[in-house]
């Protein structure tokens, strides 16, 4: 047993749970309209495409492209022909066992130590943590840790011990209360390896205790203890946890725990607490592991998918100008062609890299060719030329003149397109091969998010647009240009 004033270094604690299978992009992140079309029937896009296209050839009429306003609306219509119907979530499923989830977690080591260096801080670091795991694997008895803003008076300590004590040895860990404000709510990792969580709170339930426990929504070793003033009688304890039940996550009122503060009503309030501990120890610690390992798995899992994206922003923004340059020096008739060059084999080996993907060059080539094709189902071409077309018309942007526009168009297809496959690959880790089947009925929700992202963009890749197109100038000139530098 620890004090309350020193929590003990071996109870490090649970904030959340994984499931075997994490979703990964919901529908709810995605914009109002593109959620409304998403919702509606495989026709829709086909109008829209359509009459984008149009609209895409009458405004460049008007701006003397010709190439581009002659081959638009022929292009978008067929574009809409490759609407892609299926929308069903895209998930990334995970290992079942503490086994899998160990070679798991093993391989993003391995990942870690090639783009970082293999003796990095941060690698030793997760090399303790891993062996800390599997200490844990050998320690006996189950953890309890209580917490809260609002933790009892010290003299509970020794009645809440005896009241959860059975025949597995408990290590009842009383931590230091919770702050009432933080700036991320993040749980501190000191519990992740807690076997049971009891969280106490004071009723009336306050704004601090709700956040922290927003925090532990899929937690299922939670318990709440919730202190009031008064006695429970005539069904209020049942009108309290009605009253909870509205307020809290879904699922946690189930475990409520009413108590009046007294101590000698402590061991009676705790009672369903201890007959758990006492019928299922077993259970409940090897499902604390694998939660711990689970969590483990999700916070390296984020580490490296922050690592990886810093990585791609350079490679993205160095193709985009890349295929850009291809396009504006040889235009391309179609827009099917302009897809077959933004999956080049340059952006799509790096990526493959990045990202530990072993799939052959053929494979990432289809895969990102779905993608592109349910970019033009979905206009992206249309709306950035319709985008580029009024920077002309409203802000002189002279710059855009002839193939730019093309080029420019080409290049942002580009990053819409990286940025779906960058997606797709973080979703697939560890799959051996591309099922292109599914890639198809993901395709329209991985590049609706990665266009609604990068429309936040507009006006920094616009600028490098600018410093582009004035580069090409340069060249044509006899200056030697350089690609554009990536922004952080």
């Amino acid at each position: 047993m620890t004090s309350p004033d020193h929590p003990s270094p071996a109870a490090p604690g649970a904030a959340t749970d994984s499931a075997a299978t994490e979703p990964a992009t919901d529908p709810s992140a995605l914009g109002p309209a593109v959620r409304r079309l998403l919702r509606r029937g495989p026709w829709l896009p086909v109008v829209v495409v359509a009459g984008s296209g149009w609209l895409v050839s009458d405004l460049l009429g008007h701006v003397g492209h010709g190439l581009m306003a002659a081959a638009l609306p022929a292009a978008a219509a067929a574009a809409g022909l490759v609407w892609l119907s299926g929308r069903g979530t895209v998930t990334a499923r995970l290992p079942a066992t503490a086994s899998g989830l160990l070679q798991r977690c093993e391989g993003l080591m391995e990942q870690f130590g090639q783009l970082e260096g293999a003796e990095g801080p941060r690698q030793q670091e997760r090399r303790r943590e891993l062996q800390e795991w599997r200490s844990s694997q050998e320690e006996p008895g189950l953890s309890l840790a209580l917490v809260g803003v609002q933790l009892p008076e010290a003299t509970a300590m020794t009645p809440m011990r005896d009241a959860l004590r059975g025949r597995a040895a408990l290590a009842l860990h009383w931590a230091r209360p919770l702050p009432a404000s933080s700036p991320d709510w993040r749980w501190p990792t000191l519990f992740e390896r807690c076997d049971v969580l009891l969280y106490h709170l004071r009723l009336p339930l306050s704004a601090a205790d709700l956040r922290w426990l927003e925090g532990l929504d899929d937690c299922p070793c939670l318990w709440l203890l919730a202190t009031f003033h008064g006695s429970v009688q005539d069904g209020s304890a049942q009108r309290m946890r009605q009253e909870l039940a509205a307020q809290l996550p879904a699922g946690q009122a189930a475990r409520v725990l009413f108590w009046d503060g007294s101590s000698e009503t402590l061991a009676a309030a705790l009672e369903p607490l201890a007959l758990d501990l006492r019928q299922r120890p077993l259970q409940l610690r090897r499902d604390a592991r694998l939660r711990s390992l689970r969590l483990l798995h999700r916070r390296w899992q984020a580490d490296l998918e922050q690592l990886r994206r810093q990585r791609w922003i350079q490679l993205q923004q160095r193709t985009q100008w890349i295929v850009a340059a291809g396009v504006f020096a040889a235009p391309v008739p179609s827009l099917d062609l302009l897809v077959l060059a933004v999956a080049n084999g340059l952006m799509l080996q790096e990526m493959a890299r990045l990202w530990g993907c072993s799939w052959s060059m053929a494979q990432l080539r289809d895969a990102a060719l779905e993608l592109g094709k349910a970019a033009l189902a979905q206009g992206v071409v249309e709306w950035s030329t319709q985008a580029l077309a009024a920077a002309i018309k409203l802000h002189g942007a002279t710059w855009l003149i002839g193939g730019t526009v093309q080029a420019v168009s080409a290049a942002y297809l580009t990053r819409v397109v990286g940025h779906a496959m960058a997606d797709m690959l973080a979703l697939t880790a560890g799959v051996a091969a591309p099922d292109l089947e599914r890639i198809k009925r993901q395709a329209p929700l991985l590049v609706a998010r990665a266009a609604e992202a990068e429309k936040l963009d507009w006006a920094a890749f616009l600028q490098q647009g600018r410093n582009w197109v004035q580069e090409q100038s340069n060249r044509i000139n006899g200056a030697v240009p350089a690609l554009p530098q990536a922004s952080t």
